[in-house]
């Protein structure tokens, strides 16, 4: 019965990653219809910066978390994928940075919204948490669950595996 809850809360990680994974590979096409984003504002407009920044980090994510859910033998990889997609959300666009200083590939620029509820600088703010770093914080968090619920169970799996040797041996009595 635990080992049900806990195989059950590990898929619910990683269907949260495939969700996730699935929101930072499409946020950027779809934002400009909210108003929500980085330049260039127009939907389903490719660059290479979506490319590098949010699609590639949101497939590994997706594929992560498809990973988890699949098997518990892939989970820990699924994880150990998924969480190296978030920590690209957050830190990408810095060692993007750093390594091409053409500045070829990038993020853009905070679309500005005229008229909004909010401040500019509060929707730069949302802007990059909402694409980039709570994004990334939200994969890695779930990436580190699915990785430890997928360790538990693998421990747990080898530790009855382990009992049942040695009752089968019969170091702890008769068995009836």
């Amino acid at each position: 019965m635990t080992g049900d809850l806990v195989a059950n809360r590990g898929r619910g990680s990683g269907i949260v990653l495939m969700l996730l994974g699935a929101w930072g590979a499409v946020v950027p096409f779809i934002g400009p219809y909210l108003s929500y984003g980085y330049s260039p504002d127009r939907a389903w407009q490719y660059t290479s910066g979506r490319l590098w920044l949010s699609i590639v980090p949101g497939a590994v994510a997706f594929l992560g978390g498809a990973l988890v859910v699949s098997s518990r033998n892939t989970a820990v990889f699924g994880g150990l994928l998924a969480a190296l997609a978030g920590v690209w959300f957050v830190l990408g666009q810095q060692i993007i940075a750093l390594a091409v200083t053409s500045g070829s590939i990038s993020a853009g620029t905070p679309l500005a919204i005229a008229g909004a509820p909010v401040s500019a600088a509060t929707m730069r703010f949302l802007d990059a948490l909402g694409f980039f770093y709570g994004l990334g914080l939200a994969i890695a968090f779930f990436a580190a669950l699915a990785i430890g619920r997928a360790s538990a169970r693998m421990t747990s799996a080898a530790n009855q595996s382990e009992a049942d040797s040695l009752i089968g041996e019969g170091q702890y009595g008769p068995t009836y």
